[in-house]
C-alpha cells in the first residue's frame, strides 16, 4: 500500500494518477473534500473516464500537523509519498509554514520510523537548495545560504533537515528538488499563473529566470526512485534553465497569442515591492510581492541537472511539448 500526502496538489494529482495507472494501492490524504474535484479535473486531461480512476483511491482525511489523526492512515502502508506542503511567500504566513512544512514533515518522518516505511519520498523544492555563484550552476551539493531566500524557501530547508534526521536515524528517503512545476489543471496557482499572464497577453515579463520542469518528470522521477533501491540521496529536477521571457514567448506561440514585448525595470520591481508593503500596512491584504522575491526575480539561477539523469529509467519529457499541452488545457 502506497500513502500520498498532498494528493490534491498539482504534483499529488498527477502522482495519483500515474500510480493508479500502474496498478499501485493507494490511499490519499486530504484536508477538504471539496478539493477532489480538482484531482477529477486533471484526471480528465490524460482518459476519458476519470471516474474510473478516481474511485480506485481510497482517499482518507487527515491533517499532517495533527499527529493523532495522521497516525492511523499509516497502518499496512509499505512506502509514503510526502508533497502535502503550504506554498506561500508572505512573510505573515512563516509560522504557518513552520507550521505545516516543517512540523508536518517531522511528523510524517516520525510515524514512517515508528511503522517501518519501506521508503520515504520528500517532494522538496530547488527554494531549498542555496544560491549558487556568478556563472556557476547550482547542484545538489551547493551549500545553502540564506541569501535573498523566502519564507517558503526556508520553511522546505528545514523540512528536509528532518527528513536528512529520519535518514540518519534509519528510515530509507529520498528527496526531490523540482524547479518550476509545468502542468494543467492548477491556473489560479503555481505555475497556472504564467498562464495566465500570457493570455491576458500582458507586455511584460520577469526580467529574470530559473529552472523549469514539467509535473510529468517530477512524477516519472518520484517513481523510478522509489522503485530503486537508492537512499540517502537529493535530485534536482529541472529539465530546462530558462528566462521567464523565453517560457512566456513559448507559452504564446502555443497559444497563439502575442507575447510579452519587455522585461519590466528593476527600478520598478523595486517600487512595486514597497507599495506592496504599505498595501499589506494599511488593508490588511495578502502579500504578493516582496525584496527578497524581487531579488529573485532579477537573477537567472541556473540549475545542473547531471544527476537526476543518472535514475535508472528516468527522462525527461520535451518542455515545449509539456506547455503545448498546457496551453491546449488552458481555461480560466
Amino acid at each position: 500500500m502506497i500513502l500520498v500526502t498532498g494528493g490534491t496538489g498539482l504534483i499529488g494529482a498527477h502522482l495519483l494518477f500515474k500510480l493508479v495507472e500502474q496498478g499501485e494501492a493507494v490511499k490519499a490524504t486530504y484536508r477538504d473534500k471539496s478539493s477532489i474535484p480538482k484531482v477529477t479535473k486533471v484526471f480528465s486531461y490524460y482518459t476519458d473516464n476519470p471516474e474510473d480512476y478516481l474511485k480506485k483511491i481510497q482517499w482518507v482525511k487527515a491533517d499532517i500537523t495533527d499527529l493523532g489523526s495522521l497516525e492511523a492512515h499509516f497502518h499496512d502502508v509499505d512506502y509514503v509519498y510526502h508533497s502535502a506542503a503550504l506554498i506561500s511567500f508572505d512573510p505573515k504566513d512563516f509560522n504557518s509554514l513552520l507550521k505545516i512544512n516543517v512540523e508536518g514533515t517531522a511528523n510524517v518522518v516520525n510515524l514512517s520510523l515508528k511503522h517501518g516505511i519501506k521508503q520515504l519520498c520528500y517532494v522538496s523544492s530547488i527554494a531549498a537548495i542555496g544560491s549558487g555563484k556568478k556563472g556557476v550552476a547550482i547542484n545538489e551539493e551547493t551549500e545553502w545560504n540564506d541569501t535573498y531566500v523566502s519564507v517558503y524557501g526556508l520553511s522546505k530547508f528545514e523540512a528536509e533537515l528532518e527528513v536528512w534526521r529520519g535518514w540518519k536515524e534509519g528510515l530509507p528517503v529520498v528527496v526531490v528538488n523540482p524547479g518550476i512545476v509545468l502542468g494543467p489543471g492548477f491556473w489560479h496557482s503555481g505555475s497556472g499563473v504564467l498562464f495566465k499572464h500570457v493570455a491576458k497577453e500582458k507586455k511584460s515579463s520577469f526580467p529574470g529566470g530559473t529552472g523549469f520542469t514539467s509535473v510529468n518528470d517530477v512524477v516519472s522521477a518520484m517513481t523510478y526512485l522509489m522503485k530503486s533501491n537508492i537512499s540517502g540521496e537529493r535530485y534536482i529536477l529541472v529539465n530546462q534553465n530558462l528566462s521567464y521571457l523565453d517560457v512566456f514567448e513559448k507559452i504564446a506561440v502555443a497559444m497563439g497569442v502575442n507575447p510579452p514585448e519587455k522585461k519590466v525595470p528593476m527600478w520598478v520591481l523595486e517600487f512595486l515591492w514597497r507599495m506592496d508593503f504599505l498595501s499589506q500596512i494599511f488593508t490588511g491584504k495578502r502579500r504578493k510581492l516582496t525584496k527578497n522575491i524581487v531579488k529573485g526575480l532579477y537573477n537567472q539561477e541556473n540549475y545542473d541537472n547531471a544527476k537526476s539523469r543518472t535514475i535508472p529509467g528516468f527522462e525527461y519529457e520535451s518542455l515545449d511539448d509539456t506547455i503545448a499541452f498546457c496551453s491546449s488545457k488552458f481555461k480560466i
